[in-house]
C-alpha cells in the first residue's frame, strides 16, 4: 500500500466498512457476478483475493472454490472476516506478496483478484508482475477499478483529487500484458440510488480512502456543497468500473 495512512484509514473504517460499501444488495450481487463470470472459478480452484478487506467478495467466492485466501494489510479489516472453512485470512499487502516478503499458504493460484486496490499501489507494473508469478499456468488475474473520472455526487475538491490520483485502466492493462498475461479491458456500469442523508453519512464516514485527505472542517464544507447541489431526498449516479482480465499462458 502507498503508506501507513492508507492502512490507518482502513483500520479506522473496519467496523463500518460493510455498512458503507454493502449499500445495495443488488450492487454486491452484480459485482460478484461480474467477478465470477470473468474468473470462472471451479471447486478445485485456489483463489487469492488481494486487498480483500472484510471479505465482502471473498465470502461468496469461497462458495465456488477449494479455498480463498483473503489478504489484507489491515488486521482490523481481517478481524471482520466471517468464519468459513474455505476462507483463509492473511495479513499482507500487495507489495509484500509481490516481493515475497510474505509468502501465501499455497504454491500457486488459479485466480487472483484485486478489487479497487490498484490505486493504493505506488508501482503497479512491478507489483502486478510479482503477483502474476503466483499464478499457475492458465491462471487468471482480474483487476477491478474505477476509471479516471467518476459520476459520484461528491464535492468538487474530492473529485479533483480523485482525477489526480486515479491510475488509467489502459496503463494497468498494458502492465498486465507486460507481465506475460493475455489481457482484455472492458467496462460495465451499475445504477446507484441513495437517500441523500445516507450518502452524506457515508461521506462523513470517509467511505472512500481519498476522503481521508480532508480534515473534519473541509469534509463538512464538502457535505454542505453536496447538499446544496442535490437538495432532493435521493441521489442517483452510475457506478462505472473497468475490468482488466488477464490469463497466464
Amino acid at each position: 500500500m502507498r503508506s501507513d495512512v492508507t492502512r490507518a484509514h482502513y483500520d479506522r473504517l473496519a467496523d463500518k466498512y460493510d455498512e458503507n460499501w454493502a449499500y445495495s444488495p443488488e450492487f454486491i450481487q452484480w459485482m460478484t457476478g461480474n467477478i465470477l463470470d470473468r474468473l470462472r472459478i471451479t471447486p478445485d480452484h485456489r483463489v487469492l483475493d488481494v486487498g480483500g478487506g472484510t471479505g465482502l467478495y471473498a465470502r461468496e467466492l469461497a462458495e465456488h472454490a477449494e479455498v480463498v485466501v483473503c489478504a489484507d494489510p489491515s488486521p482490523a479489516m481481517l478481524d471482520q472476516l466471517p468464519a468459513h472453512e474455505r476462507l483463509v485470512p492473511l495479513r499482507a499487502g500487495a507489495e509484500e506478496l509481490a516481493e515475497q516478503r510474505v509468502r501465501p499458504p499455497h504454491d500457486g493460484y488459479d485466480a487472483i483478484l484485486l478489487k479497487e486496490v490498484i490505486h493504493h499501489i505506488a508501482d503497479p507494473p512491478r507489483v502486478l508482475d510479482g503477483l502474476a508469478r503466483l499464478l499457475r499456468p492458465g491462471g487468471r488475474m482480474l483487476v477491478v477499478m474505477l476509471p479516471t473520472s467518476i459520476d459520484y455526487p461528491l464535492f468538487d475538491a474530492a473529485l479533483r483529487l480523485f482525477r489526480e490520483r486515479q491510475p488509467d485502466p489502459v496503463g494497468i492493462a498494458d502492465a498486465m500484458s507486460g507481465s506475460g498475461l493475455d489481457t482484455e479491458l472492458t467496462y460495465d456500469e451499475f445504477p446507484l440510488a441513495f437517500s441523500t442523508e445516507r450518502y452524506l453519512k457515508m461521506v462523513r464516514n470517509r467511505y472512500m480512502s481519498l476522503l481521508s485527505s480532508f480534515d473534519d472542517a473541509e469534509l463538512e464544507k464538502g457535505v454542505e456543497e453536496i447538499r446544496g447541489r442535490h437538495p432532493g431526498a435521493e441521489l442517483q449516479c452510475l457506478d462505472r468500473f473497468a475490468f482488466i482480465f488477464g490469463v497466464k499462458a
